[in-house]
């Protein structure tokens, strides 16, 4: 079969489409016909080495799929020919047939493409994680989210009204996603040069309530100033390269929160999440209350500037690639 691997840690431009064998079906595993694959930016770090979890050398790129299933184990809640999306974990997406585990396989809705379907999971179970989970959203609450134009921004533009967001506001670095943020929801958006003050006028100087920040970098201490009395910044992950620190002497002055929100040690350290998530998630997707993704779509001969897409953040929406 066809795949893009790594065999030398130098980046996106050091991957490869070459033929390698099938995988090996293993207990408890189901085999997919791999139609499309995700991209996101764990993808980019593991191609350096820089992710926490380090996949054996060589590997498949790639977290999340979306096929048909051409095997199951007996008396799995799937069957084959079944349309699913599905978690490779360490690698072994991006290749035209992947075993993944049988918790982490989830029947697709019949209304979301394979192609939007492979957009779906990493970047919206994030989002519910950290709305829900370590974000706490009630009702009516004002969500501002950083990156807005990229994957995990427009999933949570996506998301958080049908998660009970009141308010989302989008943070964008220029007018054309400015757009990109619009299309996918936003109910405000502001340009990040100046974007503290814009979201003070917005709110009448009361803040927002929640902060879901994959950026980091030197907007961190505003992202903090921006917060109403109560506010969560949630701490997704570092693309501006930065990694920033907090004086915690302004959690004190409104009684606000940084809050870490890491949904893969979670889905880790607590069997059953992630089919608890997909309860929720799934139905809201079957009946339009969340719109699909619309992925921006790369061929798997250009799997590698699919991924260089992330990492030179020239990326709007999620990126996905193409197998089939």
């Amino acid at each position: 079969m066809r795949a893009a691997v790594v065999s030398k840690l130098e980046g996106p431009e050091a991957i490869e489409v070459v033929d390698i064998p099938e995988p090996a079906p293993y207990p408890g595993g189901v085999v997919i016909d791999v139609h499309a694959a995700g991209v996101a930016f764990p993808d980019v770090l593991m191609t350096r080495g820089l992710y926490q979890m380090k996949p054996a050398m060589p590997y498949v790129v790639g977290c999340e799929i979306a096929g048909v299933v051409r095997a199951a184990p007996e008396g799995a809640h799937v069957a084959p020919g079944d349309r699913v999306v599905a978690l490779t974990l360490l690698g072994n997406a991006m290749a035209e047939v992947a075993v993944a585990p049988v918790d982490m396989v989830f029947t697709l809705p019949d209304n979301i493409s394979l192609q939007s379907g492979a957009g779906v999971l990493f970047n919206d179970l994030t989002v519910h994680f950290c709305l829900r989970n370590r974000g706490r959203l009630a009702a009516g609450e004002t969500v501002l989210v950083h990156g807005a134009a990229g994957g995990i921004g427009t999933s949570t533009l996506r998301m958080a009204q049908a998660l009970g967001a009141g308010r989302v506001i989008a943070v964008v670095s220029t007018e054309e996603k400015a757009e990109v943020a619009r299309a996918n929801g936003a109910t405000d958006v502001v340009l990040t040069d100046g974007w503290l003050a814009a979201v003070k006028e917005l709110t009448g100087g009361r803040g927002v309530d929640i902060v879901l920040d994959p950026v980091g970098g030197d907007r961190f201490t505003d992202s903090i100033r921006s917060l109403a009395s109560g506010g969560r910044l949630l701490v997704v992950g570092f693309t501006a390269g930065e990694i920033p620190t907090v004086k915690v002497n302004r959690l004190l002055l409104k009684n606000v929160e940084v809050v870490g929100a890491a949904w893969g040690e979670w889905a880790m350290s607590h069997p059953g999440y992630l089919q608890e998530q997909w309860a929720e998630v799934e139905p809201l997707l079957a009946n339009g209350k969340i719109l699909p993704p619309e992925p921006v779509l790369y061929t798997l001969d250009h799997a590698a500037e699919a991924v260089a897409a992330l990492d030179k953040r020239t990326a709007t929406g999620k990126v996905v690639v193409t197998l089939r």
